[in-house]
């Protein structure tokens, strides 16, 4: 018999989550009360990139859902409140808390970001408003001040209450549109000129942290190391966030991601080709051969240095291609010619016809296909998901992990090194669909970097070639196997533009005398 009275139990304690406003809201709702994404998530206690995501459209749940729906209700009501004690009140356009605008050691240096401001020749649509702007800022057209640019207006007002609403199933494969003024740049933030790349807080996160660790485990190095290479991922997102505080955009954790950049099945892959090499020379001149196998160091590390979108990827068809602009592509690459001593840049693939590859692959082979190198014909894009780009996005978290390893190599301090390796190493891996990293889901970024990854071996091949090295193999991201004075090529060393010996062995047989 059924226990009606266990059901009774279940419905008078189930509860229908509290409804939340739309992402365009919640941010209007906290900008409008001048607090900082870092302030609302020290309160709900989550990292600021989550309350981006939230920002961005994605929902919490649970009892953290509830305490973010309690703060929206009370910050409307308390700007509500407001207006009608002020009805005739002017200001300035509500702008973000965090370093928005210059500190005066800025205004006293005069370091202001105005190298990236050039005049265009036609007016294009600005990427905060849409209307026609007459200059661009870092690539991007834009207005110079707020005067001009349409979402002043829409920056200092606060949206009446409306009904919750859910976000229009798209269908697969269909590009997103902007939803009006003010949208055209999918989530990405756009700082008035003037407002520099601040320096991060000058405390240091990483040596804390290994402070803390290996006092609480009374000075036992294993333990510690443990304890930190478990702390990896969050210790990551949070030195992250330190980095981007005055950056010039905001990153978007937690786009809409076409179909192709999602797992078909549960243990499956997406539909991106990251060009991993697996390769190796099919003939050896006659004799007997010294092989040295070259580690390269920080291979994920200097990766980080590539050109990532910055919002939500858009749609485009034609054999096309613009530098301001970065994702993936649907390509047929070019026949390669040159597998008996150098490897394919597509990297280890028997199947022919189009594949989807990423930005840095795509940039490598328009590059070897120019008129420098002549490797081989161009490939043709047949479409495209992309989003405007930086090449500097994560640069200066790249920059404090690589002085962390390196001040960790030299002061033989292998806790440091480790918990620094694991960051780096598992941040990349858990960008995609993770279980690990919930604040930071960009399968493109994921993609992106590890086939920069790729693309750097790749050039450290071609050197070696160049220099008149025999290139024996390249697997992986970090392995390079040569014949000759390599010495004369790389420096070796342990540094993010060093290489170490990871083994040395013969090939071939000794030649006999006749």
């Amino acid at each position: 018999m059924t226990n009606f009275d266990a059901i009774d139990a279940l419905l008078a304690g189930a509860r229908k989550e509290p409804p939340l406003p739309p992402a365009e809201e919640r941010r209007a709702l906290r900008v409008g009360l001048s607090l900082s994404r870092a302030q609302l998530a020290q309160a709900l206690h989550v990292s600021p990139s989550t309350v981006g995501g939230w920002e961005s459209g994605r929902d919490p749940s649970g009892e953290v859902r509830e305490k973010y729906a309690y703060f929206l209700e009370g910050a409307r009501t308390k700007l509500a409140t407001a207006a009608a004690e002020e009805p005739a009140a002017e200001g300035p356009a509500a702008e973000e808390p965090a370093d928005a605008a210059p500190t005066e050691a800025d205004q006293e240096t005069g370091q202001d970001d105005v190298d990236d401001v050039e005049a265009l020749p036609a007016p294009q649509p600005c990427v905060l408003c849409g209307q026609p702007a007459s200059h661009q800022v870092a690539g991007f057209p834009q207005h110079l001040g707020p005067a001009e640019c349409g979402t002043a207006e829409h920056t200092q007002t606060v949206e009446p209450a409306r009904p919750e609403r859910r976000a229009p199933q798209r269908e697969p494969g269909r590009p997103a549109s902007a939803d009006g003024p003010g949208q055209t740049a999918r989530g990405v933030k756009v700082v008035p000129v003037g407002r520099r790349l601040q320096t991060a807080d000058t405390q240091d996160l990483i040596g804390s942290a290994v402070t803390a660790a290996l006092a609480q485990h009374s000075g036992d190095v294993e333990a510690a190391t443990a304890a930190l290479v478990k702390r990896a991922i969050p210790n990551a997102m949070a030195l992250l966030d330190a980095t981007r505080k005055g950056g010039r955009y905001d990153i978007v954790a937690h786009p809409w991601l076409p179909d192709i950049l999602r797992k078909q099945t549960a243990h499956g892959a997406d539909q991106i080709w990251e060009a991993r090499p697996k390769w190796s020379r099919s003939e050896l001149p006659p004799g007997e051969h010294e092989v040295t196998a070259l580690d390269i160091n920080g291979a994920y590390l200097s990766a980080l240095k590539t050109h990532l979108p910055l919002g939500q990827l858009e749609h485009t068809a034609g054999n096309h291609h613009d530098r301001r602009r970065a994702g993936v592509h649907l390509i047929t690459p070019p026949v390669w010619e040159h597998d008996a001593y150098l490897p394919n840049p597509i990297g280890s693939r028997d199947e022919p016809g189009p594949l989807w590859v990423t930005e840095p692959t795509l940039r490598l082979l328009l590059r070897i296909s120019g008129p420098k190198y002549g490797l081989c014909d161009p490939p043709e894009i047949h479409e495209s998901w992309t989003s405007g780009a930086t090449e500097s996005l994560l640069e200066k978290f790249r920059v404090v992990l690589k002085d962390a390893r390196e001040r960790a190599i030299a002061e033989d301090d292998e806790v440091t090194l480790e918990y620094v390796k694991a960051m780096y190493s598992k941040f990349v891996s858990t960008m995609g669909e993770s279980n690990y990293n919930r604040e930071l889901y960009r399968t493109d970024w994921m993609h992106l970097i590890r086939s920069q990854a790729f693309v750097n071996l790749w050039w450290k091949a071609h050197r070696a070639y160049d220099e008149g090295l025999m290139v024996i193999r390249a697997m992986g991201t970090d392995e390079l196997h040569v014949i000759g004075d390599w010495r004369a090529v790389f420096p070796e060393g342990r540094g993010v533009t060093e290489v170490k010996v990871k083994d040395v062995y013969t090939v071939g047989a000794p030649a006999t005398p006749d």
